[in-house]
């Protein structure tokens, strides 16, 4: 049980740190704009808000959505009672869970892949950059596929498999404005309480992406709300101390995004009730850190050759 527990936090740690390096270097660049007291306030005060607030609800309010028959009181009162209840009910909502979670995990992966401006670690990544006309083909072919198998185990699944889209539509248009509204708010000119505000909704919707992945991981709530927070506290802290070494690292947001895709289809696959190792995605998303982690530091010897 101990070991078990170690393996999926710190897979869960390592997963919300990877993925939470766009956001640390978002903030560390406002930051650096802020007078000293309102730079300590966001790191002491501010914290609560994106770590124990809203990654400490949000797996309850995910759980809830697939399970709506539950109130949210008796949501919180079966993740913590350690009963053979909160096996049924999990039971019951984790295809749906798992499939909403998988599809919009996966088409981060893709939006990132063919739409996003990132570094390129591989040949076939700077081939692929820019093909909308594929991106479109494999969304619709995923949500085709995912439509046809769930006719014939799960109609519900179709449904959260849309809903998945619909969340992945919406918080892209987010990221992409708070990304155009970061830019201005570099100006030092700026009301610091406006940075802050803009730093906690940003730190809010990168959020998502960590608590979602968390369930490829487990469906313990008390295990997520540990890892995640964990690996958001430490964000924090390498939003001001350690950014500079990551910033090093070119292709860590790669890695991270990969760990995102091979959630996405963890999941998904998993809606359908194929079962994996609790040690398997801690080891995928490690494997993968190594990997892009072992590529940025080429290029970092490459230039200092």
């Amino acid at each position: 049980m101990f070991l078990h527990a170690l393996v999926v936090i710190t897979g869960l740690c390592l997963f919300e740190i990877i993925t939470s390096v766009d956001n640390a270097i978002i903030n560390a660049n406002v930051v650096r704009t802020l007078e000293s007291k309102y730079r300590r306030f966001f790191l002491v005060w501010g914290i609560l808000f994106p770590v124990f607030i809203v990654r400490g609800l949000l797996p309850f309010a995910l759980i809830w959505l697939a399970a709506p028959s539950l109130s949210l009181a008796e949501v919180f009162q079966i993740a913590f009672s350690g009963n053979g209840e909160v096996a049924s009910y999990l039971a019951s909502s984790k295809p749906l869970l798992l499939m909403g979670g998988g599809i919009y995990l996966f088409l981060v992966f893709l939006s990132w892949l063919f739409i996003e401006n990132n570094n390129f670690a591989f040949k076939i990544e700077q081939f692929l950059k820019g093909k909308i006309k594929i991106f479109y083909i494999l969304v619709i072919c995923n949500i085709s596929l995912v439509a046809v198998l769930s006719w014939h185990h799960n109609h519900y699944i179709l449904l959260a498999a849309v809903i998945g889209l619909i969340v992945f539509t919406g918080l892209s248009a987010i990221k992409k404005h708070a990304n155009k509204k970061g830019k201005k708010l570099l100006n030092p000119a700026v009301n610091a309480w406006s940075k802050i505000l803009y730093l906690e909704i940003l730190d809010a919707s990168f959020s998502v992406d960590g608590v979602i992945g968390a369930f490829a991981f487990t469906m313990s709530i008390p295990f997520i709300i540990i890892g995640n927070g964990l690996g958001a506290i430490v964000v924090r802290q390498l939003t001001i101390r350690g950014l500079h070494v990551i910033t090093k690292f070119v292709y860590l947001k790669n890695g991270a995004m990969y760990s995102i895709g091979i959630l996405g289809l963890i999941m998904t696959s998993g809606s359908f009730g194929i079962e994996y190792p609790f040690w398997a995605t801690p080891l995928a998303t490690t494997i993968l850190l190594l990997v892009f982690f072992w590529r940025s530091r080429q290029v970092r010897l490459k230039i200092q050759d």
